[in-house]
């Protein structure tokens, strides 16, 4: 179970720090053309916010757990992605964009069972 758990962080922290580093990286503008039409109604800080947001949870799901200090941000990273992932539902929700929503689920899914694993029978 530890190896799953593990398999399933260092996933979600290589998808989370992609898609955060390119909402900060990238103008509003861009991230709207290219596909993310969430942006359009959303305050730029507010878009860059969540892009920071994601990058400190995916710097949270693996950095504490490979370096010992502080193992317990792991799965309260994990649980933050699952805010996360509750309000993109939303957000993908209102816009019926259904299959962004479907993509949310699995993420928070997998973000589920690494909070539940960390927290519970399997932490550090």
């Amino acid at each position: 179970m530890n190896i799953l758990l593990w398999v399933l962080a260092g996933v979600l922290a290589a998808i989370f720090l992609a898609a955060g580093l390119r909402t900060v990286l990238q103008p509003k503008e861009k991230l709207a053309a290219a596909g993310m039409g969430w942006v359009v109604g959303v305050n730029p800080v507010a878009v860059k916010a969540l892009g920071a947001l994601e990058v400190l949870a995916a710097v949270g799901l693996t950095l504490p757990a490979l370096v010992d200090i502080a193992p317990i941000l792991v799965p309260l990273a994990a649980t933050g992605l699952i805010a996360l992932m509750v309000g993109a539902a939303i957000t993908h929700a209102r816009q019926r964009e259904t299959a962004m929503i479907m993509l949310n689920l699995v993420l928070l899914a997998m973000a589920a069972v690494v909070a539940w694993g960390r927290f519970g029978p399997h932490s550090f």
